[in-house]
């Protein structure tokens, strides 16, 4: 049992990657389509590159988008809309007509009239409401048919016998003044304006009603295809018609029921397939990138990043599969190159359009069109930090989907004619979009624990409260520190290290020694060395707990854990050579263990490059006469040293970066103390 649990305990990271593998592809399957896949992919206007097809089955064709929306707007027209007609209401304004008629006629000259005028009123106020008043104009044609619902009853009429509010003054224009009581004219509108109310309205929910009724009687398939009968010969150009028969087979086959064993025998084909591009990208990260592989967090980050690429394009697709190309996958490979490099995130990129080849429709233009924006994603942005890159990458990211999707619709169509500007624009939404990576990588460093060249970008001020404190503490180490950040960051450039990194491992390598300054040379600017009253071991560890305690300063300052190995390796294994040999002097029989750094080695190029930059700096401080000569001389021997003590065996670093390293060293050192002419007093 015992030995049960050791391994396991051995084993726990190897576990945990294959349980991640596992969940990712059950979640990626989950995320998939739940049919079978159609196996031939066909493009209108193009050769079919298979053997002849025949129809496996009897299938309706169906008709197309454009087809189905012009028969249900015809279908729209054609349905004659209802109204509603309030005898209720029309009855209260009979009423209000007779209460109010005397009110508004008082003046002597009518007293002689006033039956008449009444009756005469009354008469153009039923006029009114033979068919109604109605408040506004309805969206039917005016003189086009309604149906007018009375009660239980519905008649047939034209909309233009319904009388619009904005009508009623000249409509009493019109017959009082070529009535017999012309001068009545106003009061008659004073009278009206007060009691006319509108009583019919447009009855939406029947005419909804009615609509979907006729919207239900259109077919949306026009004939059969029998089985048997060919579809399409191989060679054969898929025109317009073959291709709505091909689509036609497709949705066909697509929707029709699956049994219980055909459905999972779709699953587990779904299984094989995502669980073997999953498994592709562990070996790739395994092989390629063995310091990711070996950090469960980041393997984690990784996966993270392609199932939310796919739920994301999934939703989308479920939504509206036209706006597929809204997705801004281009951020995928961004955030990637951010975090760890280019060759990573362009492989992870490809393994995620491989995946969602099996969620969008044109499987083969999207896959191309991703493919191409994601390696014009690592090619133009080398600088993430700069926002002007950015900027500019998205873009050339944009302008390239354009050109893609313009050079697809002259294949398929042959003409530059009928280009759609909405897909135009969906491909800058998708630009625009991306932008969104800068907040995106921020979330993920503090998710993660992860750091981005952007945050390397604010660590590198010396500004900052860190560094500041260093300087007033130190200000002999920050010196050197700035030195070997300068040397180191040169030579990482010319070797193509990150040299953002490595300039803010350089900078912080050394805030160990803020606890005591004055225990290192560099800092004792009275002369007064402290070490000359202590023994030979006790001024060795002294020297070596400056590592120690700059991984706890490191770790209470909150410092990144990429920049935390910068401290923790800039030493290696190495020995305090000064004190080991007057250790030696006084007891030969002391042992160099004590005298050596704990590790770990260096464990990278950027790691490496600081302990040769470091050592070769603090070294160069002790030549008296300084010679170009005399300096390259003792960088070889000091880099040299490192490689026989094997140093840089965990270092992916070759013989001839280190060769390029000292010759970079050397030319800044010989600049640095170049010789200057003697000015006279």
């Amino acid at each position: 049992m015992k030995n049960l649990l050791n391994r396991f305990y051995k084993n726990q990271g190897a576990l945990y990657k294959v349980l991640l593998c596992i969940a990712s592809t059950i979640l990626i399957v989950y995320l998939f389509p739940k049919s079978g896949k159609f196996q031939f992919d066909f493009q209108q206007n193009k050769p079919w590159q298979y053997d002849n097809l025949y129809a496996p089955v009897d299938f309706a064709i169906l008709k197309d988008k454009e087809e189905l929306e012009e028969e249900q707007a015809q279908a729209r027209n054609n349905v004659i809309p209802y109204f509603t007609y309030n005898q209720e209401i029309a009855d209260e304004v009979e009423a209000d007509y007779q209460n109010q008629f005397n009110t508004v006629f008082t003046d002597s000259i009518y007293r002689n009239n006033l039956e008449g005028l009444k009756d005469y009123g009354l008469k153009i106020l039923n006029g009114f409401y033979d068919y109604g008043v109605i408040s506004e104009m309805a969206n039917v044609s005016p003189d086009g048919p309604i149906y007018l619902r009375r009660g239980n009853e519905v008649e047939e009429t034209l909309f233009d016998k319904l009388i619009l509010t904005d009508e009623i003054s000249a409509i009493i224009n019109r017959k009082v003044s070529t009535g017999p009581y012309p001068k009545a004219n106003n009061r008659f509108k004073e009278l009206f304006f007060d009691v006319v109310q509108p009583n019919v309205v447009f009855d939406e929910k029947l005419t909804a009603k009615e609509t979907q009724a006729e919207l239900i009687k259109i077919s949306p398939t026009r004939g059969i295809v029998s089985k048997g009968s060919r579809i399409v010969a191989k060679g054969e150009i898929v025109e317009e018609g073959t291709y709505q028969i091909l689509n036609s087979l497709k949705a066909e086959y697509e929707s029709k029921s699956w049994t219980d064993s055909k459905y999972n025998w779709v699953i587990f084909g779904y299984v094989l397939l995502v669980s073997v591009a999953l498994i592709m990208l562990l070996l790739f990260i395994r092989n390629y990138r063995e310091f990711v592989f070996e950090n469960n967090t980041k393997v984690t980050f990784i996966f993270f990043n392609v199932i939310l690429m796919v739920f994301i394009t999934t939703i989308v697709v479920k939504y509206d599969a036209n706006y597929v190309y809204v997705v801004p996958l281009c951020i995928l490979p961004l955030v990637l190159k951010a975090f760890f490099d280019a060759r990573l995130g362009m492989f992870t990129h490809v393994i995620t359009v491989l995946l969602l080849g099996f969620i969008v429709p044109n499987t083969s233009e999207y896959m191309f069109l991703q493919i191409i924006a994601g390696i014009v994603t690592i090619l133009t942005v080398s600088e993430l930090y700069k926002r002007a890159n950015l900027f500019l990458s998205v873009g050339q990211i944009t302008f390239i989907y354009i050109l893609a999707y313009f050079a697809f619709h002259i294949i398929h169509e042959g003409t530059v004619e009928n280009l759609d500007l909405n897909t135009m624009w969906i491909f800058v939404l998708c630009g625009l979009a991306t932008l969104f990576v800068q907040p995106l990588i921020y979330a993920y460093e503090k998710i993660f624990g992860l750091v981005s060249d952007l945050s390397l970008l604010e660590l590198s001020d010396t500004n900052g409260k860190l560094l500041k404190e260093l300087a007033n503490k130190a200000p002999g180490t920050f010196h050197h520190s700035l030195n070997v950040a300068n040397l180191a960051e040169a030579a990482a450039n010319e070797i193509g290290a990150n040299a953002m990194l490595v300039r803010v491992g350089a900078l912080y390598h050394d805030i160990g020694k803020m606890p005591n300054p004055t225990d290192f040379v560099e800092n004792q600017s009275t002369g007064i060395n402290t070490h000359e009253d202590l023994a030979p071991r006790e001024s060795a560890q002294i020297i070596i707990d400056h590592v120690l305690n700059g991984i706890e300063i490191a770790r209470k300052r909150n410092l990144p854990d990429r920049v935390i190995d910068f401290i923790r390796t800039h030493h290696g294994t190495s020995t305090v050579y000064f004190f080991f040999k007057k250790a030696q002097e006084q007891d030969e029989s002391v042992k160099i263990e004590d005298f050596q750094y704990p590790g770990p080695l260096p464990f990278s190029k950027e790691t490496a490059i600081l302990m040769m930059s470091d050592s070769v700096e603090a070294a160069s401080k002790s030549l008296k006469n300084p010679t170009s000569i005399l300096i390259d001389s003792f960088v070889e021997k000091i880099i040299n040293k490192q490689m026989d003590e094997g140093q840089f065996l965990n270092a992916n670093i070759t013989f001839k970066e280190i060769q390029t390293i000292k010759k970079i060293l050397k030319s800044k050192l010989n600049n640095i103390y170049h010789l200057r002419i003697e000015y006279p007093e």
